[in-house]
């Protein structure tokens, strides 16, 4: 009990020195969790003051102003809309097209179903998952209206079978209090480091091939780490989305969509982890 109150009052006061030091630099991340390697030690669950202020106010009743809108487009394109009208688009390759154009697109290149070179000109912020500077990894920091986002590069296999560096991206995207995680084409578990690195994820948007990525006993692994209130599958090829979700055996709620569209605030999270299939998976 004494390591955990030191963990947490140290955690907490490098969280203050780094928001400290970079508050004219860069956004301070509410979702990425400082722990310390110390048996037992649990992460913070951070929410902006913001929010905290409009919670004791108004007890736990958040307006639309707080909803985060989230439509499956196709493969491993989500969109996801925030409060303030920024659209963003994961793993675009421009096949899967949201209503309007995103504000913002996120890409990895695995394969070209989650990229494309030739973007339309008209979207503003073009994130890619990758370097093409030999030994480099993408590094994003990029505050976009009321979106801030920042990514956790991986490595990916290539077509001979070795492992290209940081060729992935893990896209996070902190909107509304809410951390919201895109796996990309995730091609193996993650390290100490990764899950420090990512910290905090309340919604996750997971492939679930069974094995173009990893097989679905190792994908279970890493969201079960991870442990997100709301899970969203993507990247579906044939059946194993029953395998994947027989990896949980009752440990998570599974449900199906009602609507096209979900709207997801801190308020609505489930209280149970949650994997949800999203309509026109």
């Amino acid at each position: 009990m004494m390591l955990r109150t030191v963990a947490f009052a140290f955690s907490g006061f490098l969280l203050l020195s780094a928001a400290s030091a970079s508050a004219q630099d860069a956004p301070v991340s509410q979702c990425h969790a400082i722990a310390q390697k110390l048996p037992g030690v649990t992460f913070a669950s951070l929410k902006p003051a913001d929010l905290l202020l409009a919670q004791a106010k108004n007890g736990d009743a958040l307006s639309a102003r707080e909803e985060v809108r989230i439509t499956f487009v196709g493969h491993s394109t989500y969109f996801i809309e925030s409060p303030g009208g920024i659209g963003i688009a994961t793993d675009y390759s421009g096949v899967h097209q949201p209503d309007r154009l995103p504000d913002v697109v996120t890409m990895n290149k695995a394969h070209s179903t989650h990229y494309t070179l030739n973007p339309d000109p008209e979207i503003e912020h073009v994130l890619h998952g990758w370097s093409d500077v030999p030994g480099e990894m993408a590094k994003h920091n990029v505050t976009v209206g009321d979106a801030y986002i920042r990514n956790v590069t991986t490595d990916i296999r290539s077509w001979g079978g070795d492992f290209e560096e940081n060729g992935n991206s893990i896209f996070i995207f902190e909107i509304a209090g809410l951390c919201i995680g895109h796996l990309g084409h995730l091609h193996h578990e993650l390290t100490d480091d990764h899950y420090t690195e990512i910290g905090r994820l309340d919604v996750l948007m997971v492939p679930v091939d069974g094995g173009l990525t990893m097989g679905a006993d190792s994908m279970s692994r890493v969201v079960q780490r991870l442990r997100s209130a709301l899970i969203l599958p993507m990247h579906r090829w044939g059946p194993p989305l029953d395998r994947f979700l027989s990896m949980f055996d009752g440990r998570f709620d599974i449900t199906h969509a009602s609507e096209r569209t979900l709207r997801v605030s801190l308020r609505t999270l489930p209280r149970k982890p949650t994997i949800m299939v999203p309509q026109g998976l």
